[in-house]
């Protein structure tokens, strides 16, 4: 459902992970794709408590890259279908986001990105009911400000 009291954001703008600790992050946001995708370098599995959790590593920024190492339970493991039409079972979490003002929670697949411009992909899965993309327009938000760096766990 369209309401017009959606905020309109572009199709690229910043945001924040906190309960990550990653502070300040660049995302395309992506009507296309159906769920948000975060980039790791590295991704293991461990047990804690008789349940699984991933511990994953990522570089965040691109003059300094900053190394953070983060550990969260796992949500699921998902089948997703990428652009090129590759299926891959991926690794879910759930995590806040902070973006335009707000905080939630969504679902977020770990992936090697690598190889795309932008670290994070937020899905429509995150926007629906929340935000609506202008592709003419992007970063039209003000920087969020930096919260203090919580642990990952």
């Amino acid at each position: 459902m369209i309401t017009a009291d959606l905020l309109v954001l572009g199709w690229r703008e910043r945001l924040c992970l906190p309960q990550l600790g990653i502070g300040l992050l660049k995302a395309k946001l992506d009507t296309g794709a159906r769920s948000s995708a975060l980039h790791v370098d590295t991704l293991e599995t461990f047990d804690r408590d008789g349940a699984i959790w991933l511990r994953f590593g990522m570089h965040v920024g691109r003059r300094q890259p900053q190394a953070i190492r983060c550990e969260a339970p796992a949500l699921d493991r998902r089948v997703v279908t990428d652009t090129g039409g590759r299926r891959t079972e991926r690794w879910f979490i759930r995590s806040a986001v902070q973006l335009a003002g707000q905080q939630f929670e969504i679902d977020i697949n770990l992936v090697d990105r690598r190889h795309m411009l932008f670290p994070m992909l937020l899905g429509r899965s995150a926007l629906t009911g929340r935000f609506m993309v202008d592709p003419a327009r992007s970063y039209t938000q003000p920087r969020p400000p930096m919260p203090a760096a919580a642990p990952c766990r």
